[in-house]
């Protein structure tokens, strides 16, 4: 498949949106690294989209292109057809009442005693429910501390949780649902990754599902283990209430 280069295709995947799916063009050109949604890209927007560029350059838009930028989407084209989007999915079983779970794991300021891999977070901002942050990770082997902006939104009323990168980096986009599910013998909560990468990351969503399903194993773990921890201290402290002792 040949293909003109990244910026041609930009244009030429603006022109597709502007006369096929009824973007306005001044707009787009306001907001350039803007999503599709942002953009006001609906479903059937963006199944005429996926539609044009298949037929025009043999190339599947993922279903979650309206997480993306159109320069985004010439990324993708350029490519050429992108492995399949990024999808995992982790869950544990914790010993420990639903509330704890859920304010333990919902305390972003307090995640980096949580999680092993965040030396750092930092609220940025909170709109209702929603918070915005700021992760930083421990450095790595070449000592790169890696850091980026998410926002998630909790919802109480069905216990579940909506995140995104809203600094996405090496990801063209990356979704997360959290859910929390009472069970005889504890809370099951899992963690849902919907992602794809950019053509210029590193890895392909391939490599990085397999990161993700790794380190998520691995995170799982050490929540679990903190969370029952700090539930049999909670129970002990009642326990010696109970028993008039202070």
């Amino acid at each position: 498949m040949t293909v003109t280069d990244g910026r041609s295709l930009t244009g030429e995947i603006t022109d597709i949106l502007v006369a096929n799916c009824g973007l306005d063009p001044d707009v787009a050109a306001r907001a350039p690294t803007a999503s599709l949604e942002e953009l006001g890209m609906d479903s059937l927007a963006l199944l005429e989209l996926a539609a044009v560029v298949a037929d025009r350059w043999r190339v599947t838009i993922p279903e979650q292109a309206a997480e993306l930028s159109i320069p985004a989407v010439a990324e993708l084209v350029a490519q050429g057809t992108p492995d399949p989007p990024g999808h995992t999915e982790n869950s544990i079983l914790i010993a420990a009442p639903l509330e704890l779970v859920w304010s333990v794991t919902n305390d972003v300021a307090g995640w980096p005693e949580l999680f092993t891999e965040y030396a750092k977070a930092e609220i940025l901002d909170r709109d209702g429910d929603t918070v915005r942050f700021r992760l930083t990770m421990h450095p790595d082997e070449n000592g790169v501390a890696w850091s980026w902006v998410s926002e998630r939104t909790p919802d109480p009323a069905t216990w579940q949780v909506r995140a995104r990168r809203v600094e996405t980096g090496p990801f063209a986009y990356m979704n997360i649902h959290w859910t929390y599910r009472q069970e005889p013998e504890g809370v099951r909560m899992t963690w849902t990754q919907d992602f794809a990468m950019k053509p210029t990351a590193p890895v392909d969503n391939a490599a990085m599902t397999e990161r993700i399903n790794t380190n998520s194993v691995i995170q799982l773990a050490v929540i679990k283990e903190r969370i029952e921890r700090l539930a049999r201290e909670r129970n002990e402290t009642t326990s010696h209430r109970g028993d008039g002792h202070e």
